[in-house]
């Protein structure tokens, strides 16, 4: 199944999720940015909340493209989730870790002020999140937020996505409450490839939706 684009899809996602309609203390929390239109589609069905959670990966020495860890949003104080078995595979000592992990601080508290217009800092405690992205490919950049999310000490974290790699969907299994999807192809190259439309979504898009 190919979707139209990323609205359609949220709203066929929506329909998974209508058990959760009118439920209190439910949020909706998007990875920027292509999660920010699936998310707010979502919000819309289940008359809540829909905020953003800002993430960045701390990559490996020398691949940039592998993620050892991830840090979280600024206001949280949250602690920064690292892999340490795979951080010490890839030689990222604790001198490379705190140099990383300070300077992605400044990028997401950045980001994070870009996006959300100085509104107070999330409290997550004893709430229901929907954690969304447009896709999930490897599982890393979810794992992660999964991960920073359990901080706050939710009551339960769903993770609700319209494609997910069949074999990323048992790693997010067995960190989220529950995992809701609308398919799980074992051939996965790119989140794009199950959408017609795919285009970059742009910071304005995502401050709009936000509003």
């Amino acid at each position: 199944m190919v979707f139209q684009n990323r609205i359609e899809a949220g709203r066929q996602l929506a329909e998974k999720l209508r058990a959760y309609k009118a439920t209190k203390n439910l949020i909706v929390l998007a990875i920027p940015r292509g999660g920010v239109v699936v998310g707010k589609q979502l919000a819309d069905f289940l008359g809540c909340t829909l905020d953003v959670i800002v993430t960045k990966k701390i990559p490996a020495p020398g691949s940039p493209e592998l993620a050892i860890g991830a840090v979280g949003p600024a206001s949280w104080r949250g602690k920064p989730v690292i892999d340490e078995e795979l951080a010490a595979k890839v030689g990222a000592d604790e001198q490379y870790l705190k140099f990383k992990i300070e300077n992605l601080k400044f990028e997401v508290a950045r980001r994070e002020k870009e996006f959300r217009k100085g509104k107070p800092p999330l409290d997550l405690k004893n709430k229901i999140v929907i954690l969304t992205d447009d896709g999930v490919a490897t599982g890393a950049t979810m794992a992660m937020a999964v991960e920073i999310v359990r901080q706050q000490e939710p009551k339960k974290i769903i993770v609700a996505v319209p494609v997910i790699a069949r074999d990323s969907l048992e790693k997010i299994a067995n960190l989220a409450d529950e995992v809701v999807y609308l398919q799980a192809p074992e051939l996965f190259f790119a989140v794009g490839q199950f959408y017609r439309e795919f285009e970059q979504v742009s910071d304005e898009i995502v401050i709009k939706y936000l509003k």
